[in-house]
């Protein structure tokens, strides 16, 4: 039984909980997506436990816990926690409270409200001064540190080491590249670098009002070729949600794109009328001629077992990932170990897929390494299955509810189902007939190669390097 509890940031951040009876032999913490277990200790009144407060995931160093809330076992029963006062480290925040350990970002309470976010937001915008040699990368929202601005910052680190680069996060659990220094979303130093770096490159909305000061410029990247209806092509698109989306995009000076069908929808979709490049998709570089032994490693995977990669795009009508088939079943009638990854909308909101051979990557750093390993993917109408067919490798697509996504939900800029490079399946029988039939790459080719010619002739793992010498060639940073 637990007695006390209480958080120690003398160190390092630690939950330090006692108790009375025997020594238990696992103390846990588990939330959605990390888990962290120590030994207790005897003592001369019961035991104690020193919990780090954070964890490493795919061979990765040990970094602070992800945001959201965590129950306490001791040898596998939940135990409840006394509240008290809100405490704020310099790596995360913590608070004991309602049974749980609600953990979140290290932003001061004074700050972390509407009123705290306005006052930062008119300091940096009103702050005197000109613009710092620096670029400020941000990806879905912070929730991760990767897809092109990643590639873009390992491009830029190698060519122009000296430039400052910073990297939006929701809190320091998320990893950043080498040399790059984390500023935590809402922080005096999130809005201080977002306001004064020379250079932003971001793979979706500014949000948080962004007003572009004298000598910045945005590059956005995006996210993917476009599959599913954007912005001012969606279906019943109310009028201040379309006055958004132009206000949005007269935020960039330049629009990348994967391929000239990505250009033109993008510019229609948001009205976009800056510079656009259409040179490739820098993420994919890896995905020519990369080797994917490094990530089997860091997830455990032997290098004879076959990886079916499941990535379903996310749904504008539920939070979490889809759930229209049992991932390790799969696993059991393909014979395969299967990665689970949810879109990064899914990340805070869902928990991770568990089973026998099922490992869920979601809170992967990035989605890239899991395409090189994955030697078939599986998805619904997710952009990633534009970027998969650089690898050549066999893809099937998991549509159960076509019919509503593509006339309720949201619709598509063409027709999958006459030009899919891999076959369209609704159930999980079919699933897994198409996962095993070895003759169905060989009936999709003239497909397959007809997709690539369209989606992926510039993908030719030289897209970096094309965008970081144009940034630098027209002065969007200086060398």
């Amino acid at each position: 039984m637990i007695t006390t509890a209480h958080v120690d940031g003398a160190d390092d951040a630690a939950l330090v909980v006692a108790g009375t009876g025997p020594a238990p032999a696992d103390v846990s913490l588990t939330g959605p997506r990390a888990h962290v277990t120590q030994t207790a200790v005897a003592d001369e009144t019961g035991w104690h436990c020193r919990m780090p407060l954070r964890a490493a995931r795919w061979g990765g160093p040990p970094l602070p816990l992800p945001t959201g809330d965590y129950r306490l076992t001791v040898d596998g029963v939940v135990q409840g926690v006394r509240a008290q006062a809100t405490v704020v480290l310099p790596t995360l925040r913590v608070r004991l409270t309602d049974g749980l350990v609600r953990v979140g970002p290290p932003i001061d309470p004074a700050y972390d409200s509407g009123e705290g976010q306005d006052a930062l937001e008119r300091r940096y915008a009103t702050r005197p001064g000109g613009v710092e040699n620096a670029v400020f990368f941000e990806a879905f929202y912070g929730r991760i540190a990767g897809c092109n601005p990643l590639a873009i910052d390992r491009e830029l680190a190698r060519v122009a080491p000296g430039i400052t680069r910073y990297w939006s996060v929701v809190d320091l659990s998320v990893p950043v590249p080498e040399g790059a220094i984390a500023v935590v979303d809402g922080t005096p130093e999130w809005w201080r670098a977002r306001g004064t770096a020379r250079l932003l490159v971001v793979n979706d909305w500014l949000r948080r009002r962004f007003a572009r000061r004298a000598g910045q410029r945005v590059l956005q990247t995006w996210h993917g070729t476009p599959l599913k209806r954007l912005a001012l092509h969606r279906p019943g698109f109310a009028l201040r949600r379309r006055v958004a989306v132009v206000r949005e995009s007269r935020r960039w000076d330049v629009l990348l794109a994967q391929n000239p069908y990505a250009a033109r929808i993008l510019r229609s979709a948001y009205g976009f009328g800056g510079s656009l490049w259409v040179e490739g998709y820098p993420r994919n570089d890896l995905l020519v001629g990369g080797d994917g032994a490094h990530t089997r490693r860091a997830l455990g995977i032997d290098p004879a077992d076959r990886v079916v990669l499941y990535a379903p795009t996310w749904r504008d009508d539920r939070e979490e990932i889809v759930d229209f088939f049992d991932p390790a079943r799969l696993a059991e009638r393909t014979g395969a170990v299967v990665l689970v990854r949810g879109h990064t909308r899914t990340l805070a909101p869902g928990h991770d897929a568990a089973g026998a051979r099922v490992i869920d990557v979601t809170a992967y750093p990035d989605i890239t390494p899991l395409l090189l390993v994955a030697d078939a993917l599986v998805t619904d109408y997710s952009s990633v299955m534009f970027d998969f067919t650089v690898t050549g490798k066999p893809l099937v697509l998991f549509t159960p509810d076509l019919a509503h996504y593509r006339g309720e939900l949201r619709g598509f800029s063409f027709d999958l189902a006459a030009h899919a490079p891999g076959p369209l399946t609704t159930t999980e029988d079919e699933l897994v007939a198409a996962l095993t039939d070895a003759d169905a790459p060989q009936r999709y080719a003239d497909r397959y190669a007809r997709w690539q010619a369209r989606f992926n002739s510039r993908d030719d793992g030289r897209a970096a390097e094309r965008v970081v010498a144009r940034i630098l060639d027209q002065g969007l940073v200086e060398r």
